[in-house]
């Protein structure tokens, strides 16, 4: 798509009035928010923002950029999400991603995972604000999107109540004017990576002060959200929601973002329109040699919650890993979970 092209279709992305462009973001998360995953994302929600797994700063600068940061043009507003500690590397990688076409950077200062502590990344940067400030000012100095920051409350023995207003300030400072805060602490000396997503209480009550005592900074609330009401009730006290797991494991739930929170009044998409346009995309991907286990990998949430759910994902599972299979899994699928026709793929 041409850039002039991609312009016009952001603006009519563009939430009305005072909504925050951040107003329902949807969370990076490692080896769910690719590529193919965000298209389907914006197949449910034109007005969601969608945000890329974190890539390092040594990844971009060295890696194949056209795997890592390749994307397709129907994604925007999509955020590119770093993780690094260098201001000169991170600068550079935020550079290359602006040159791609992303519409925001956003640094991980939240991640807990024993990687990213070894390499002096993600959530222990919460203590040090200094650095991480240095890191948002030189991104900030050489792009022309939006620098954003991600974090946690603090970690371990930090109170949240002096280390997240810190960062805030030190980050507003550098020329950063959006925080995503995810609500709880980051234990990183006893808790694993996927404990630390929810054994640390939350605290949204924390974030909402932030907002009070810095009302020029744009406070973008995570953590523990699992449906659209709470959403709703965030959005009283702060710009914008970001929803993780939820959106993963129920992904149909954005195709009432737009109406809900962004007060469009076109109607839903039904699951099979859904899936009809994301089948179309399947296609073009697998003609790119694509494998079919990883485009079908987003839909297999689709029709959570929802009558023979359970032969959906089955037949997703277990038939795009046969040698061989093609698009006619997604129409095996669409026959058990509408009982259009009885299927041999299907399970009671």
């Amino acid at each position: 798509m041409l850039l002039e092209e991609r312009q016009i279709e952001n603006l009519a992305q563009e939430p009305a009035g005072n909504m925050s462009r951040f107003r329902f973001c949807v969370a990076p998360m490692m080896d769910w928010t690719d590529r193919h995953c965000r298209v389907l994302h914006r197949l449910l929600s034109r007005k969601a923002r969608l945000y890329t797994e974190m890539l390092t700063t040594g990844a971009v600068l060295h890696g194949d950029r056209g795997r890592l940061l390749g994307f397709d043009a129907s994604e925007h507003p999509v955020a590119l999400q770093l993780g690094g500690s260098e201001p000169e590397a991170l600068a550079e990688a935020a550079r290359i991603g602006a040159a791609w076409g992303y519409d925001e950077i956003n640094l991980n200062v939240g991640c807990p995972s024993d990687r990213v502590q070894a390499g002096r990344f993600g959530a222990c940067l919460m203590a040090e604000p200094a650095l991480v400030a240095d890191c948002v000012r030189a991104m900030h100095g050489v792009v022309n999107v939006p620098v954003t920051v991600k974090c946690r409350l603090g970690v371990d023995d930090q109170d949240p109540e002096e280390s997240l207003p810190a960062l805030a300030r030190h980050v507003m400072d550098a020329g950063c004017t959006t925080l995503i805060v995810h609500a709880r602490k980051a234990w990183l000396k006893g808790l694993s990576p996927k404990e630390n997503r929810n054994v640390p209480p939350l605290d949204y009550d924390l974030v909402y002060r932030l907002k009070e005592r810095l009302p020029q900074l744009e406070v973008i609330i995570n953590g523990g959200l699992s449906n659209l009401e709470d959403a709703e009730t965030h959005l009283q006290h702060v710009d914008g929601v970001m929803l993780g797991r939820a959106a993963y494991q129920s992904p149909y739930l954005l195709a009432e973002v737009d109406r809900r929170l962004f007060g469009s009044a076109a109607r839903p998409r039904s699951r099979v329109d859904i899936v009809a346009a994301y089948t179309d995309y399947m296609r073009e991907r697998l003609d790119d040699g694509v494998p079919l286990k990883i485009l079908t990998h987003p839909l297999i949430g689709l029709y959570q919650g929802q009558p023979r759910a359970r032969a959906w994902r089955r037949i997703l599972a277990e038939g795009s890993c046969r040698q061989g299979a093609g698009l006619e899994i997604i129409e095996a699928a669409l026959d058990a979970v509408t009982a259009r026709a009885p299927q041999c793929y299907e399970t009671v």
